[in-house]
C-alpha cells in the first residue's frame, strides 16, 4: 500500500500519504478498540506470546466488532445465521459443539504514539468468563484476576506500549455457568452454544498525564423549600509520579438548557503514587427535578472538568449527565418492601428483562423496547443479572426508566454454603475478590443515573455475611446513593440489610384472572418481584419465522408436549402443560392452528390485564400492593410464554392486555368481588368524573346499564360500586366499563365473563402456580353470532420513517363485535415496531371507535382486520 502511495505521488496523481493516527491522542482521551480479528485458539499456535506481537498473518481470523460474544462474531461473519440457528430446534447441534469447548482468541493491531510523561490504561468492563491478556508480547493480566462477565479492570499500559503499531491479545475461556459469575439465562430458553463467552463489553486505553480522575459519582440533595439542590462530585484521583502534585479540578456543571448552573474549581494535593477520594460540592439554584415517565419531565444536568497539573491538563472525564432526583425505600408494618421517588409513594409497575440470547446489543432496538414499555404504562425495569452497557441506563435516564439492577439467581452467583437449591459451585476465596470487582465496576457505571432505582444483591436468595460485607463496602467505596435489597424474596436476609420486603412466591405458570384478586402467595400485595401467568404467545406470522409445520401441529395438538422453544429440558417450564388445560377447559379444545392462537391472544389478554389491574386497585389498600414484576417483558430468542411482546417486536394480547391495566386513569372490575375500582396513577389529576358501566349478552341485549359519579385523587385507588346483573348471565356476557371526564374518555375496559366462576386451590399452592379445580366456562366464544364491522384507515402524517394512520371502526351490527385485531401488513409480513393506542378491542352495537397507530414503513402497507366473530378483512391506508 505504501508503494502505491509513493508512486502515485511521484506521478503528481495528488495522493498524498499519511501518518496512521495514534488510537489515543492527549490527556483525557479514552479509546475503544474498535475491531478484533476472532478466532478459536485450537486454530492458533499455541505460543500467544509471539501471537500477541505485531505483525501476525490472522487474514483468514473472523473480523468482528468492537464487543460481542463469540457467537455474535461468528453470526456477524456468516459463519451462523441466527434466523436458522432460530428456527425449530437448529441450535440443539451446536450445543455441545467442540468448538465452544476450548478459549478463543480476541486479537487486533493499532497505532499509538506516546511520548515520556504520558500514562496509559488497559480499562476491561467485562470477558466472559475470564481472560489472558497480552500486549506487544507481554502478559498484562492472567485469568486470575480478569475474571467473571462483569469484572471490570484497570491495568497500566505505559511500558508496554510504544511508538506505531502495537497488539492486543485477549485469549477468552470458555463460560461454565455453575462456575463462574457469568451473564446466564437459568431456565429462561436454551443455553447459547457459546454460553456467552468472549469479549461482550468494550476494551479502552485510556491516556493521561502525571494524575487520573476517575468518572464522577453523583449524589444530589434538595433544599427543605425545594429552591435549591446541593450536588456533591466525587472523583478518584491517582497519581502516576514519584512526587507530590497539585491537582486542580476545574469544570462546570450545564443544566437542562445547557446554560452553565454552576462552576467547579478546587485544588487537591496528592503525594507520590497517592491515590484519593475527592468530594467537590456544588449549590444549584432553581433546580430541575428528574422525574419516572408519566409524572414529569426528565431534566438532565451535564457535568464536565479537568484535572490540570502545573498549568497542564493531565486528564479530563467525558460529559457525564445526571438528574436531580430522590430514591427511597422502606420495610413498612407488613413487611413488604415500598420505594418513594422525590418524596412520593412510587408504585413498581414492571418487567423483567432478558438480553438477547447471544448478548448483542442494539441502541435502535433498546429504544423500541423503553417506548413499547411506556406505551403498556410500565414504569420500572428488573435487570436480573442482566446489566448490560452503560447506554441502558443513559437510554433510561432519558425516557423515564426506572431500573431495578441486580445479581442473578440458581448458579454461581447464589453459590453460598447455606443455600442448598442453588447448583452452582460454592464459593471460594477467589470468588469474593471476583465478586467484589464486579460489584465495583458495575457500582461506578450506574452510580451517578437518576433511573436506578435500587439493586438487589440477591435474587432466589441472598448473599452470606461474608458477601454482604463484600458487597456494601464496595456500594459504601463507590457512593451508592439508592436502595440495597437482600434478595427478590423473603426467604431470608443477612443482618446487615434486614428483611427484603419482596415476596417471590410465583405463579410463573397460568392462573386464572380472579387469582390476583386472593389474598394468598402472589396475588395483590405487597412487593411481587418476579411473577406473572406465564402467558406470551406470538402471534401466528412469528410463530412461523421460527416453527416449523410439525412443530406448529405439536404445538396445538399436543398440549403436553415438550417444547424446543419454551424453557430447557431440565426446566419445570418446558411444556405448556398447565396453560393448556386452562386454556382447553375455559375456551374449548382448539379445532385449529389457528383457532388456538386466537384463544391464546384472549386468554393472555385477561391474563395480564387482571394482574396489573389487580395490583393498581390495590395500591393504596390496608395492606398495598407496592410492585409487581411480570415475568418477563421478552425473550431472549424467538420463545412461547414470558413475554409481553415477541422477539420480532410484535404486540399481542398480553401487550395490549397489560397497556389497558396500567393507564394512568382506568376503571377495572375486581373478579373476586365482582365490583367496578377507579383507578389514579398519576402524581396530580383530580376531580370529578363519571363511569358507565354496561352489561350485555352474547346477542347484544342489555342486562344492566348504569352510570355513577364521583371523584378522584393521584396515586390512588377505591371500589365505586357492585356490577349488577351477573346473576343474570345465561352462559357468557360482555361488561363494558367506560371512564369519563365530562365528554373525553379516559379510559374503556371490555371483559368477558361466564356465570361460571374459576375457582382456585390455594391449598394446594407450590411456587409456579396454584391448581384451579373448576374452570369457567368461556366456550361459548367459539360460536358467536356473526358481526358486521365497517373499517377505514388513513395516513394523517408521515415523518421520517414512521407513517402515522387513523383507523375508524364502526359495528353496524345489533351484537358486539368481539375482540378485534389490527395489524399492519407489507407485502404478507407484519410491520413492527408498531405503536398502537389500542387494540384486541371489543365493540359495542352500533359503537364507533378512533384508533391510531404509527410504524416504521411509507409504501404498500395495509391494515389486516380480524376477529371472533366478524370476517377477516384487508384495508387499504388512503391519504398521502
Amino acid at each position: 500500500m505504501q508503494l502505491i502511495d509513493s508512486l502515485a505521488i511521484l506521478l503528481g496523481l495528488g495522493v498524498a500519504y499519511a501518518a496512521p493516527q495514534s488510537l489515543t491522542s492527549s490527556p483525557g482521551h479514552r479509546a475503544i478498540i474498535p475491531k478484533w480479528y476472532l478466532q478459536s485458539a485450537e486454530q492458533v499456535p499455541s505460543n500467544v506470546v509471539a501471537l500477541s506481537r505485531p505483525g501476525a498473518d490472522v487474514s483468514q481470523w473472523d473480523r468482528v466488532g468492537a464487543r460481542g460474544t463469540v457467537m455474535a462474531g461468528l453470526i456477524e461473519n456468516g459463519v451462523y445465521n441466527d434466523t436458522e440457528l432460530f428456527f425449530s430446534d437448529n441450535m440443539k447441534s451446536l450445543t455441545k459443539s467442540y468448538k465452544f469447548q476450548s478459549p478463543w482468541i480476541y486479537r487486533n493491531e493499532f497505532d499509538m504514539d506516546p511520548t515520556p510523561g504520558e500514562f496509559f490504561t488497559l480499562h476491561t468492563h467485562g470477558i466472559t468468563s475470564k481472560a489472558d491478556i497480552y500486549v506487544n508480547g507481554a502478559q498484562v493480566a492472567s485469568s486470575e484476576k480478569q475474571i467473571g462477565s462483569f469484572g471490570g479492570h484497570r491495568y497500566n499500559l505505559t511500558d508496554h506500549l510504544r511508538s506505531g503499531t502495537n497488539c492486543i491479545l485477549i485469549r477468552a475461556y470458555p463460560t461454565n455457568y455453575l462456575r463462574d459469575f457469568a451473564m446466564g439465562f437459568v431456565d429462561w430458553n436454551p443455553y447459547p452454544p457459546d454460553n456467552g463467552t468472549g469479549v461482550w463489553r468494550h476494551v479502552e486505553i485510556s491516556q493521561t498525564r502525571g494524575v487520573a480522575m476517575s468518572p464522577f459519582r453523583v449524589l444530589t440533595e434538595m433544599s427543605t423549600a425545594g429552591d435549591q439542590a446541593t450536588v456533591t462530585l466525587k472523583t478518584d484521583l491517582t497519581s502516576h509520579v514519584m512526587k507530590t502534585s497539585n491537582v486542580t479540578i476545574n469544570g462546570s456543571v450545564k443544566g437542562p438548557d445547557g446554560v452553565s448552573a454552576a462552576t467547579i474549581n478546587q485544588t487537591f494535593t496528592l503525594g507520590p503514587h497517592e491515590e484519593k477520594k475527592a468530594s467537590i460540592k456544588v449549590s444549584i439554584k432553581k433546580p430541575h427535578m428528574w422525574w419516572p415517565a408519566g409524572w414529569g419531565k426528565q431534566h438532565l444536568y451535564n457535568v464536565s472538568a479537568e484535572a490540570i497539573v502545573q498549568g497542564v491538563v493531565s486528564d479530563k472525564t467525558s460529559p457525564q449527565l445526571f438528574g436531580i432526583r430522590q430514591v427511597t425505600s422502606h420495610v413498612n408494618e407488613h413487611n413488604d418492601t415500598a420505594f418513594s421517588v422525590n418524596d412520593l409513594p412510587f408504585q413498581v409497575l414492571g418487567a423483567g428483562y432478558s438480553p438477547d440470547i447471544f448478548m448483542r446489543f442494539d441502541m435502535t432496538r433498546m429504544a423500541y423496547i423503553f417506548k413499547y414499555m411506556l406505551e403498556m404504562g410500565l414504569n420500572t425495569i428488573r435487570l436480573e443479572g442482566k446489566p448490560e452497557h452503560s447506554e441502558l441506563y443513559e437510554l433510561a435516564d432519558q425516557m423515564g426508566m426506572m431500573v431495578l439492577s441486580g445479581w442473578e439467581c440458581c448458579d454461581k452467583w447464589e453459590g453460598w454454603e447455606y443455600n442448598h437449591d442453588a447448583s452452582g459451585v460454592k464459593w471460594g476465596e477467589s470468588d469474593y475478590i471476583a465478586a467484589a470487582a464486579a460489584m465495583r465496576h458495575d457500582a461506578e457505571m450506574m452510580q451517578a443515573h437518576p433511573s436506578i432505582l435500587g439493586f438487589l444483591l440477591g435474587s432466589d436468595y441472598w448473599p452470606n455475611d461474608r458477601a454482604t460485607d463484600v458487597f456494601l463496602n464496595v456500594l459504601g467505596e463507590m457512593d451508592w446513593d439508592t436502595p440495597v435489597i437482600a434478595s427478590a424474596s423473603k426467604r431470608g436476609y443477612p443482618k446487615a440489610l434486614g428483611p427484603s420486603g419482596m415476596k417471590m412466591e410465583g405463579p410463573y405458570d397460568w392462573v386464572p384472572p380472579n387469582y390476583w384478586y386472593g389474598d394468598e402467595a402472589g396475588a395483590a400485595f405487597g412487593f411481587g418481584s418476579e411473577l406473572g401467568a406465564g402467558v406470551g404467545t406470538p402471534e401466528l406470522r412469528s410463530l412461523k419465522r421460527f416453527m416449523s409445520d410439525d412443530d406448529l401441529d405439536t404445538l396445538w395438538t399436543e398440549p403436553e408436549m415438550g417444547l424446543y422453544h419454551m424453557s430447557n429440558k431440565e426446566s419445570w417450564f418446558h411444556t405448556r402443560t398447565i396453560y393448556n388445560e386452562g386454556l382447553f377447559a375455559r375456551y374449548g379444545e382448539p379445532r385449529s392452528l389457528e383457532d388456538y392462537i386466537a384463544k391464546c391472544q384472549m386468554a393472555d389478554y385477561e391474563a395480564t390485564r387482571a394482574q396489573f389491574e389487580a395490583y393498581s386497585t390495590r395500591q393504596n389498600a390496608s395492606r398495598p400492593a407496592t410492585g409487581t414484576i411480570y415475568w418477563m417483558l421478552s425473550g431472549a430468542w424467538p420463545n412461547l410464554r414470558w413475554q409481553l411482546f415477541d422477539y420480532f417486536m410484535g404486540p399481542m394480547g398480553a401487550y395490549f392486555g397489560t397497556k389497558v391495566g396500567t393507564r394512568v386513569e382506568h376503571v377495572a372490575y375486581d373478579y373476586e368481588r365482582e365490583s367496578v375500582w377507579l383507578i389514579n396513577h398519576s402524581r396530580e389529576k383530580k376531580g370529578k368524573r363519571q363511569i358507565m358501566i354496561d352489561l350485555v349478552d352474547v346477542n347484544g341485549k342489555t342486562i344492566t346499564k348504569g352510570k355513577v359519579s364521583t371523584h378522584t385523587t393521584p396515586g390512588s385507588s377505591k371500589e365505586i360500586i357492585p356490577v349488577e346483573g351477573l346473576d343474570k348471565i345465561e352462559d357468557l356476557a360482555f361488561l363494558r366499563l367506560v371512564l369519563r371526564d365530562g365528554k373525553k374518555t379516559l379510559s374503556r375496559n371490555v371483559y368477558w365473563l361466564s356465570s361460571k366462576s374459576d375457582v382456585l386451590n390455594w391449598d394446594e399452592s407450590n411456587w409456579y402456580y396454584t391448581p384451579v379445580t373448576n374452570y369457567s366456562d368461556l366456550t361459548r366464544l367459539q360460536n358467536l353470532p356473526i358481526a358486521i364491522v365497517k373499517a377505514t384507515a388513513k395516513k394523517i402524517k408521515f415523518s421520517g420513517q414512521w407513517t402515522q394512520a387513523e383507523v375508524r371502526l364502526e359495528n353496524k351490527s345489533k351484537l358486539p363485535a368481539v375482540f378485534l385485531r389490527m395489524n399492519v401488513a407489507k407485502a404478507g409480513n407484519d410491520v413492527t415496531p408498531v405503536i398502537w393506542s389500542d387494540n384486541y378491542v371489543t365493540l359495542w352495537p352500533r359503537e364507533k371507535m378512533v384508533l391510531k397507530v404509527s410504524f416504521a414503513a411509507t409504501t404498500n402497507h395495509s391494515i389486516e382486520l380480524s376477529g371472533r366473530n366478524i370476517q377477516p378483512n384487508t384495508i387499504e391506508i388512503r391519504g398521502k
